[in-house]
């Protein structure tokens, strides 16, 4: 009796000792459901999308929140790049406007895209801005520069000729919508009906049913680069510029367009240059 007795005492303390951790686990480690993560005031966004309190959440790429910003934290950068900066203190409409002054002057971008609409887009998204860097800020407008020809082009050339090519009929999640075409638009050009999809359900907007939306409102065209670069390419820039080129558009890579990498790679040292940072290792894809 007493041995039964010893038995289901330890069954009990074991059974405790498993519930009070699994506990532990969903308290500090919850799953987000949505790219701006939405953590209690008190937890960090990881650079993996999850809320916590450990290095693993506040250290290295951390999105938002009480983020740790030591000079032994890279922000996900390659090579350290920096600790973090304030967007706003940095993309200065001096900076801002120095890339966009470089386009056309019969550039639709320049009655389109503005410091002001950038700026109103980062209050309004601000996992982008959260933890970030003058190098991961240069590599944003790098492609920036490269998708939109200095910011001219708010949707893709030739893109409603193009249509067809952006829907996949196979994504029954998002599916096309009839007379719909997913063809590039922003500043990072967003593409296709499943990040149409995507982004719209993230940012609140019906973006499948009405794609050009993002080529009429600015600062939904830059919340739109915004998510594409937060949910996309983010994780990849400890690896280096290089995989950010990847992210974007791997088919360049690999000897696929040599000319065009070279080009994404210039902006990037150019833009480093003005802000005062080191490229880092790894520019090529």
């Amino acid at each position: 009796m007493a041995n039964y007795a010893n038995s289901t005492s330890r069954k009990d303390t074991t059974l405790f000792f498993l519930t009070t951790l699994l506990v532990l686990i969903l308290n500090v480690s919850k799953p987000v459901t949505s790219q701006n993560c939405g953590c209690a005031p008190d937890f960090c966004c990881s650079q993996w999308g999850y809320c916590g309190q450990t290095d693993d959440y506040c250290g290295e790429g951390c999105r938002e929140g009480p983020c740790k910003r030591g000079g032994d934290v890279n922000n996900g950068n390659s090579g350290g790049g920096g600790d973090a900066v304030s967007l706003e203190g940095t993309v200065t409409p001096e900076f801002f406007n120095s890339i966009i002054n470089q386009a056309r002057d019969n550039c639709a971008g320049k009655g389109f895209y503005s410091h002001n609409a950038f700026i109103a887009a980062a209050n309004s998204y601000t996992s982008f801005g959260s933890s970030i860097s003058k190098r991961e800020i240069a590599a944003f407008f790098a492609h920036v520069t490269h998708e939109t020809e200095f910011m001219c082009y708010i949707e893709e050339i030739d893109g409603p000729a193009k249509a067809e090519d952006y829907c996949d009929k196979e994504n029954t999640e998002f599916p096309c919508a009839q007379g719909k075409g997913y063809y590039g638009r922003g500043p990072i050009q967003l593409s296709w009906n499943y990040n149409y999809g995507l982004c719209g359900r993230d940012l609140n907007e019906n973006l499948l049913a009405s794609p050009e939306k993002v080529a009429q409102d600015p600062v939904l065209a830059f919340k739109a680069a915004f998510w594409f670069w937060t949910t996309n390419v983010r994780q990849n820039f400890n690896q280096g510029f290089g995989a950010t080129i990847r992210a974007i558009n791997g088919m360049e890579c690999n000897g696929g367009d040599s000319a065009t990498v070279a080009k994404r790679i210039e902006y990037y040292r150019d833009y480093c240059g003005k802000l005062g940072v080191e490229p880092g290792e790894n520019l090529s894809c």
